[in-house]
């Protein structure tokens, strides 16, 4: 029986999140099919994580309306985060540098045995520990992470590991609960050209597998569904010169 996830539609209009220094993004709008490649752009402050984060369940929308696999945000935020993964978002999951690639993976397991593993509670302790190994082996295979070709094979410390590698290592890590929506911050930040296509490459395999991949991006790859996280000045600018114009519409039919 094939077990791998669906991915989650993800679907929004005119979503904004605002914040106690006003609005961080707004008249945001989504429309991507389960299993898409989701490229969130935009310049550096116009809210891209927190778009990320507030389409995973993670932070509370102030406007609008969105659904991802057709539970509505914000009612829903709880069920869209058991579907949901995060990889590598900064300053919210981060791989520790000071530990190895085996010690991430045998901590993964331990949350996912006592927050996110029911089917695994009731196998005794061997078979849990061999259903665990499999779930690691076949994320990290997903993930193209090769172990045994690391410096140090499993033993290898995260900052010993190059960029892509740690990519790789954080989206084995979401892959290990099946998410049905994987997101990832910075998905080409600092990366040479051809690392940027290897990352593309291998998101874009991750999508065609099963789940939903939303990456924020500096350049969109090709065949992605681009959404521009909208800039809230330039959306309060636009607002008012909108208002402004039909203001002196008004006044033009009442002259």
């Amino acid at each position: 029986m094939d077990d791998t996830p669906h991915g989650a539609a993800i679907t929004a209009e005119d979503f904004g999140l605002e914040g106690p220094r006003g609005w961080i993004f707004r008249g945001v709008g989504v429309r991507a099919e389960p299993g898409s490649l989701v490229a969130v752009t935009g310049p550096s402050g116009s809210g891209r994580t927190c778009l990320l984060l507030a389409l995973t369940g993670r932070m509370r929308p102030s406007s609008g309306t969105a659904a991802v696999a057709g539970l509505p945000l914000p009612r829903r935020m709880s069920a869209v985060r058991a579907l949901s993964a995060l990889a590598h978002v900064p300053g919210v999951t981060e791989l520790d540098p000071a530990l190895t690639v085996a010690e991430h993976l045998r901590e993964r397991a331990l949350l996912r045995r006592r927050f996110g593993g029911p089917l695994l509670g009731p196998l005794r302790r061997g078979a849990r520990a061999r259903e665990e190994r499999a779930q690691a082996e076949a994320a990290l295979a997903a993930a193209g992470l090769e172990v045994p070709a690391l410096p140090r094979g499993a033993a290898t410390a995260v900052r010993d590991l190059g960029r892509v590698e740690a990519l790789r290592l954080s989206l084995a890590l979401a892959l290990v609960g099946r998410p049905r929506l994987i997101a990832v911050d910075d998905a080409d930040l600092k990366l040479s050209p051809a690392e940027r296509e290897e990352v593309w490459a291998l998101l874009r395999s991750l999508a065609a597998a099963g789940p939903t991949v939303l990456a924020v991006c500096g350049e969109p790859p090709e065949g992605a569904v681009v959404v521009p996280a909208r800039d809230h000045e330039k959306h309060e600018k636009r607002e008012k010169r909108e208002k402004g114009a039909s203001g002196a519409l008004a006044e033009t039919g009442r002259a």
